[in-house]
């Protein structure tokens, strides 16, 4: 196993103590932990993909399991976003529904030799979702040690659900271009 793929596998065997940081709420810096272990594995993310590309290290088993790191990743959190009431329930369904949907295209196109890729959409839409996980928990930090006070709570919700509901519009839009893109593998399956 190549490097690229060693660090894709890190970032699922991070999720799972990610999750827990974030979910111990009676542990005191519980929400740095989690931004600091959800960092690294973010930060895995990129980089197996410029070592797998500079050295030409790219693997069939890296464009199909990179992916789905980042989708344990980012459903994890957000799963905990929700069971936190951070976050409400739809968003959660969006992502939801476009990686099912993604997901599918992707056996559909595996069962006929075909991979996959990410492509450039779904890439901005990783990053975004990252980058809104990481305000959300940065937030949850700075008000846990009372950085930001209760009177900018409201400021806190507004900026938390902005980067959210961003990340969910270019989950919609990259969802469709991968749709689109990959019709025919959905025509052809029937």
């Amino acid at each position: 196993m190549n490097l690229p793929n060693k660090l894709t596998l890190m970032r699922i065997i991070l999720v799972p103590f990610f999750a827990w940081m974030l979910l111990w709420e009676a542990l005191p810096n519980n929400n740095l932990i989690a931004l600091i272990i959800f960092s690294i594995a973010s930060i895995t993310d990129m980089l197996d993909g410029k070592i797998a590309r500079k050295y030409n290290m790219v693997t069939d088993f890296g464009k199909f399991a990179d992916p789905l790191a980042d989708k344990i990743l980012v459903i994890s959190a957000f799963a905990c976003f929700v069971q936190l009431d951070i976050m409400g329930a739809a968003i959660m369904i969006i992502v939801l529904f476009r990686e099912f949907t993604v997901t599918s295209i992707r056996l559909v196109a595996a069962e006929n030799g075909k991979v996959v890729a990410a492509n450039m959409w779904g890439k901005a839409k990783t990053v975004s979702q990252m980058i809104a996980i990481i305000v959300v928990m940065l937030n949850s930090w700075l008000t846990e040690i009372a950085v930001i006070s209760t009177g900018f709570t409201d400021v806190v919700y507004i900026i938390n659900q902005s980067v959210l509901w961003i990340s969910a519009v270019l989950t919609i839009i990259s969802g469709i271009i991968y749709i689109k893109d990959n019709f025919q593998f959905i025509k052809n399956a029937g």
